[in-house]
């Protein structure tokens, strides 16, 4: 790992853990260390205006029963507006114009949710006002960093305008195309997709029923993730080269295409609201931890969002390496020493790995339109809904991953 030789006389030392970006993962982060004792400084490149006021940008994010404990347990839950807060009840998987459909509800007897879809924006804003609520947590804006250092005693940062920063630890949170990663020597395998998402806010004329589509159309996939009252989320994904077409569509365009493709389910639909553009890219980090250094949120694992588990990956990577940190601390011990860490790599990459590489093949299945992989898919989807006891265990598999419900997961707690 690069080190650099750095002068000590403009250095802070008053900080057991700096953390670089203060997006939601950082945050979270930032607040679960408070609360464990330790103080934190949040260095983060954009104004401290834009974090305040987050603009929507047009992602709703799904929430899993383990996010939503890590959230409430940090103070995030309570900041959201109930309102916004939408419960997804059940799952649907089609393809094509074919006749099979995968279903995803909660196990039988349960009155609770498969999960929750909240806007991105909220979670960005609640978990800023849970942070800088308590007083151990810093957070300086219109920081960029320019250079770190991980020597023996201290991890260090250099800022463009000459400042300098160091604690025992440094954590990364900056983003899947992290600079602090490469910074700090540690590669990743990226996986372009090709394609890019264009979301757009719908009304629609029939309830939702709290029913997530998941729609693998020929030539493009479309999602309609429900949120409060009649209205969705709709997500359109496409090769890169055909989502200058989906953004110049006028409203009643899109809203037309929408309604087609949804095949009439949502009755008559309207555009709401802005379209926003995200190319498709995901990302996975060689390593989570070094030493004096640890990598979280999307710096560690950018997923696709057909899984929906970035920024529930994110809070689980919170949950862990804040559990190795509070044990460390407790006991005395050195933030920044190798086993704390290594023992949050551990659990954070036998969680995510297999639905990273599980959620990158899949993707690769449903977006090949070549005649076997069509129907590769359809027999898939037959075998998963109607062949026991194939079905059961499918349907079981990917529900624990929908809901976060896993038993070894945070300590084998459900």
């Amino acid at each position: 790992m690069p080190a650099m030789n750095m002068t000590a006389p403009t250095c802070h030392h008053d900080a057991d853990v700096l953390i670089i970006g203060a997006g939601p993962a950082g945050l979270a982060l930032a607040c679960a260390l408070a609360d464990a004792g330790m103080t934190v400084q949040l260095l983060e490149q954009a104004t401290r205006d834009s974090l305040e006021s987050p603009a929507d940008d047009g992602r709703e994010i799904a929430m899993t029963h383990r996010a939503r404990r890590v959230m409430e347990t940090l103070g995030l839950w309570q900041q959201l507006p109930p309102a916004e807060i939408a419960p997804l009840r059940e799952a649907r998987v089609i393809d094509g114009g074919g006749p099979s459909m995968l279903r995803f509800e909660p196990e039988e007897a349960s009155d609770a949710p498969l999960g929750w879809l909240v806007p991105n924006h909220r979670i960005r804003h609640a978990a800023l006002k849970a942070a800088t609520s308590r007083s151990a947590v810093r957070l300086l804006c219109e920081a960029r960093v320019s250079a770190l250092s991980i020597v023996t005693d201290r991890a260090s940062v250099r800022l463009d305008d000459g400042r300098e920063f160091s604690a025992a630890l440094l954590v990364a949170a900056d983003s899947r195309l992290s600079q602090s990663r490469r910074l700090a020597g540690i590669g990743a395998a990226m996986h372009d997709f090709g394609r890019s998402v264009v979301v757009g806010p719908v009304a629609h004329e029939r309830d939702h029923q709290g029913i997530a589509w998941e729609c693998f159309r020929y030539g493009n996939t479309l999602a309609l993730l429900p949120m409060s009252g009649r209205h969705c989320s709709a997500v359109v994904t496409v090769p890169g080269d055909q989502a200058v077409e989906w953004l110049a569509l006028s409203d009643a365009e899109f809203a037309a295409r929408i309604a087609q493709q949804a095949e009439g389910r949502l009755g008559a639909v309207q555009a709401t609201g802005p379209r926003q553009h995200y190319p498709l890219v995901g990302v996975y980090a060689h390593r989570f931890a070094a030493h004096r250094f640890a990598l979280i949120g999307d710096a560690a694992v950018g997923m696709h969002p057909v899984t929906a588990h970035g920024w529930n990956f994110g809070l689980y990577g919170v949950e862990v390496l804040a559990r190795e940190l509070r044990a460390a601390h407790a006991a005395g011990r050195d933030l920044g020493a190798l086993p704390a860490l290594q023992a949050y790599e551990r659990e954070h990459r036998r969680t995510t790995l297999p639905v990273y590489l599980g959620t990158n093949a899949l993707v690769s299945l449903f977006s090949d339109e070549r005649a076997l992989p069509r129907r590769a898919r359809q027999l898939l989807l037959t075998v998963a809904e109607r062949v026991p006891p194939f079905s059961g265990l499918i349907k079981s598999a990917i529900r624990r991953q929908l809901t976060g419900v896993t038993q070894g997961l945070s300590g084998g707690r459900p």
